[in-house]
């Protein structure tokens, strides 16, 4: 199972990127977008049907912001809108489908980077989400939780954790976070398998920053500990440019 997430920053202009040609190359089994920044009248979703693809869309009630779907060539088992949460679930944040072999999430969490009016919808966002993983992990422990996550965990993830320390996306808050989410039984899948510097998933728009790779890596799939010994390999597509992310991956063998 061939199991990518991408933060596309708006479905349609990524569409208009040439995406769904890079889909149909990619040929992931399943595909997670975040930030779809649309509804579903919007989508032009019998193009993701003619390449084989079953779709579900989570998009926020606000026009024009956030949202979350998942695609995949296998049509789920079941598929939960949301966390049963309206402060989150009015903003499209969380996207369950159930497969035979595992559950998987597709995940956008806030951005703080609006410090004074975010931060803390953020913060309360994190710890309303710990606490429904770790609940929902009885349920469906072979979890894979894929999705932009808004934070660095440590300073290899970074280009300048020095000068970023003080700002969100690599506060010690939400640092401390990521390690207390891996703790509930979680695997970083991508430095699981890569320990090396450099490889992130998201640049600024601004002073070339994405030509120069001075990014952060803040898109990740955290497997759930049952399913470990299943992880085959992961990586990160950065040569993928229809958005300021790109794709990171995850291949598992059931």
């Amino acid at each position: 199972m061939k199991i990518i997430s991408y933060n596309i920053n708006g479905i349609r202009a990524a569409i208009k990127k040439g995406l769904l040609n890079w889909i149909e190359k990619a040929q992931p089994d399943v595909l997670c977008l975040q930030e779809i920044k649309a509804n579903i009248s919007q989508i032009e979703t019998k193009a993701f049907e003619d390449l084989g693809y079953y779709h579900h869309w989570f998009p926020a009630q606000k026009k024009g912001y956030s949202g979350v779907a998942i695609l995949s060539k296998e049509s789920p088992l079941h598929v939960e809108y949301g966390a049963g949460m309206n402060y989150m679930d009015s903003e499209g944040r969380i996207l369950r489908a159930d497969f035979e072999y595992c559950s998987i999430i597709s995940l956008y969490i806030p951005s703080g980077s609006n410090m004074e009016a975010r931060l803390d919808f953020k913060l309360q966002f994190l710890k309303d989400f710990y606490n429904y993983i770790q609940k929902i992990k009885k349920n469906y422990p072979r979890l894979i939780i894929c999705g932009d996550y808004n934070i660095c965990h440590e300073a290899i993830d970074i280009h300048d954790p020095v000068r970023n320390a003080k700002n969100s996306g690599f506060l010690p808050v939400e640092r401390k976070w990521i390690s207390r989410f891996i703790e509930l039984g979680f695997i970083d899948s991508f430095r699981h398998f890569i320990s090396t510097p450099f490889h992130y998933s998201w640049w600024s728009y601004r002073a070339n920053a994405r030509d120069k790779n001075k990014g952060w890596r803040i898109d990740y799939q955290m497997v759930s500990e049952p399913i470990k010994e299943h992880m085959q390999r992961a990586f990160i597509l950065p040569e993928a440019r229809h958005s300021d992310h790109c794709p990171v991956g995850l291949h598992m063998k059931f």
